[in-house]
């Protein structure tokens, strides 16, 4: 008579079993911790954009207020101002709005600013540190001069492409304000500007003039975009410390 193996099968298979068992709730369990962590980031996702969604709504209006204010600034500065010639009246509109390229219509007494306005804001991140978002908008200021009624204003907002150029002439003129701040007073004249400005030959400045006075010296240059697609003469002063160097400002004029 052989021996017994019934027993010996029905223990295995009651381990088999087992283990299929203990299998299956171990993958349970997984996928349900998979579902848990999958719902919490969804929330954290769907949370945190709505959250960023607010703040860069709130920056937005932050930044048309405050294009508002700068407008209703530069009004009141061209009422008290007393300034009648076009470039005088330049420098005051320069002076509150910062726009890098501003031009003057005759006929219609108006002078039209173009500028770009940023504000940054906290953004919310799944990861520890969040982080920080922008937004940009660019922005026509229009200044009008009616007769025997004052100054008025307006402000428009406009595609980024509008305020491009200006953003590239501002750009040039820091790099131009920087080069000239640092020439010898020797080397101040319209080639040694000229050359300083442009040792690679590129076409985004022309250097109209150097107008040497007892205290300081003026440089007239003319700053394109890309292309020339926009122009800007500005007037570049600096005092004339003997032979050394000095600081020089920037000022956008009418023409030069």
């Amino acid at each position: 008579m052989g021996p017994d193996t019934t027993g010996g099968a029905v223990v295995t298979r009651r381990g088999n079993r087992l283990v299929t068992t203990g299998c299956l709730t171990v993958l349970i369990a997984l996928i349900a911790v998979l579902g848990i962590v999958v719902s919490w980031l969804w929330y954290r996702h769907w949370h945190d954009g709505n959250v960023n969604s607010e703040r860069r709504g709130q920056a937005l209006a932050a930044i048309l207020e405050q294009a508002h204010a700068r407008a209703g600034d530069t009004d009141r500065a061209l009422e008290t101002s007393g300034i009648t010639d076009v470039d005088g009246l330049t420098g005051v509109i320069w002076q509150h709005s910062k726009a890098p390229v501003i031009t003057h219509d005759v006929s219609h007494r108006e002078f039209t600013a173009t500028a770009a306005s940023s504000a940054h804001y906290d953004a919310k991140a799944i990861l520890p540190g969040g982080g920080s978002g922008q937004v940009t908008r660019c922005f026509v200021f229009t200044f009008t001069q009616h007769p025997g009624q004052g100054w008025t204003s307006r402000v428009s907002e406009r595609d980024d492409d509008v305020c491009r150029p200006g953003a590239e002439i501002g750009g040039l003129v820091r790099l131009a304000q920087t080069r000239i701040s640092s020439m010898y007073a020797q080397d101040l004249t319209r080639a040694g500007v000229q050359k300083a400005l442009n040792p690679t030959g590129r076409r985004s400045f022309e250097v109209k003039s150097v107008v040497r006075q007892r205290d300081t010296t003026t440089v007239s240059v003319v700053v394109s975009s890309s292309g020339a697609a926009v122009d800007q003469c500005y007037r570049f002063t600096r005092p004339a410390p003997g032979d050394g160097q000095g600081p020089a400002t920037a000022v956008p004029a009418s023409s030069c």
